[in-house]
C-alpha cells in the first residue's frame, strides 16, 4: 500500500531536520508540492491521499539532493521573488529576499531606462520592468549561460520586448545613458567563503566573490557610473552588511550626491545609493 503524502512529508522533514537544515518543514513541503505537481494550497488539501509511486520516488530523489545541500530553487528550478516566479538554475544566484530592498528602492523614483550590471537571472531588472510598464532596460553579465536564464525569465514575465541582454565586463560593452543603474555584484571576500552556508557551493563562484576583499566590483562601478547616468540619474548597489561605509565613500569620491545607505528587512545595511549631478 502506498504511503500517504502526509507520511512522506513527516519523514522528509525529520530527515532534513536531523541533517541540521534550517527550515526543514518548509523545504520538505515545497519539494513535495513540486514532486506532486500541486500548488502549496492544494497540497494541504490532499495530504491525506496516497502518494503515487512515481511521486514518492521523485520526492525522495529531491530530498536526497536537499540533503546534499542543493538549494531548493535549484531542485525545483524556480524561485518566487517580488511578485513573480523566476526560473533559477545552477548558472545563476538563488535570489534572496533581501535583494527586494534594492527593487523597492529603485521603484521609489522615476524609471525610464535601467541598466542592471551582473544581471544573473534578471530578477532585479525584470522586477523593475514588471512594475513600470513604460520602462525599458539592459542587463549585462559575464556569463552567457546566466543571460540565457534571464532571457527565459523576461519571456515568462512578458517584458522581452522592453529589455536586452549583453555579455559585458561591467560597462565595457555598454552604450548610452540610463536614469537608473542597479547591481548586485560579487561582494563576499575570499577569506569569508569557507564560512558560508554549504548551499552556496552550488552557486556560481564568480557571482559570489571577487577573489579579493569583496570591494573590487564597487570600485569599477562607481568609477565609471557617472558617464552612463543621465543628469540626476540614480546608482543603486546591493552590499554586504559591513560594506556600507566603504561603498558610500566610493560614491562620494566619484562625485555622486545624496548618497545614502538603506537597511533590509532585518535592519542590516543592504543598499547604497547615490545620484548624479543635475
Amino acid at each position: 500500500m502506498s504511503a500517504a503524502l502526509v507520511d512522506l512529508l513527516r519523514n522528509a522533514t525529520e530527515e532534513l531536520s536531523d541533517a541540521g537544515i534550517e527550515g526543514a518543514a518548509r523545504d520538505a513541503r515545497l519539494l513535495l508540492a513540486h514532486a506532486a505537481g500541486l500548488s502549496a494550497a492544494r497540497l494541504g488539501a490532499e495530504l491525506g491521499e496516497a502518494a503515487a509511486p512515481e511521486v514518492a520516488a521523485r520526492f525522495q530523489q529531491m530530498i536526497g539532493r536537499r540533503l546534499a545541500r542543493a538549494p531548493v530553487s535549484h531542485i525545483t528550478g524556480k524561485r518566487f521573488f517580488f511578485n513573480h516566479e523566476f526560473i533559477v538554475t545552477p548558472d545563476v544566484l538563488d535570489p534572496r529576499p533581501e535583494t527586494e530592498t534594492l527593487v523597492l528602492a529603485a521603484l521609489e523614483g522615476p524609471v525610464r531606462r535601467v541598466l542592471d550590471l551582473g544581471t544573473g537571472s534578471g530578477v532585479i531588472l525584470l522586477s523593475v520592468l514588471g512594475a513600470r510598464e513604460d520602462a525599458s532596460g539592459l542587463g549585462t553579465d559575464l556569463s552567457p549561460a546566466a543571460l540565457g536564464v534571464a532571457r527565459q525569465n523576461a519571456a515568462r514575465l512578458g517584458v522581452e520586448a522592453r529589455c536586452a541582454f549583453r555579455v559585458s565586463d561591467w560597462f565595457a560593452q555598454v552604450e548610452g545613458q540610463f536614469d537608473l543603474i542597479v547591481s548586485n555584484p560579487p561582494y563576499i571576500a575570499l577569506d569569508e567563503m569557507e564560512d558560508l552556508a554549504p548551499e552556496l557551493a552550488h552557486e556560481p563562484r564568480m557571482a559570489l566573490t571577487d577573489g579579493a576583499g569583496g570591494l573590487t566590483a564597487y570600485r569599477a562601478i562607481t568609477r565609471d557610473a557617472g558617464r552612463f547616468l543621465t543628469p540626476g540619474g540614480r546608482l543603486m548597489v546591493e552590499i554586504g552588511w559591513r560594506q556600507g561605509a566603504d561603498v558610500a565613500a566610493m560614491m562620494r569620491a566619484a562625485g555622486l550626491r545624496d548618497v545614502a545607505i538603506l537597511p533590509d528587512m532585518d535592519g542590516r545595511d543592504r543598499v547604497v545609493l547615490g545620484r548624479s549631478a543635475t
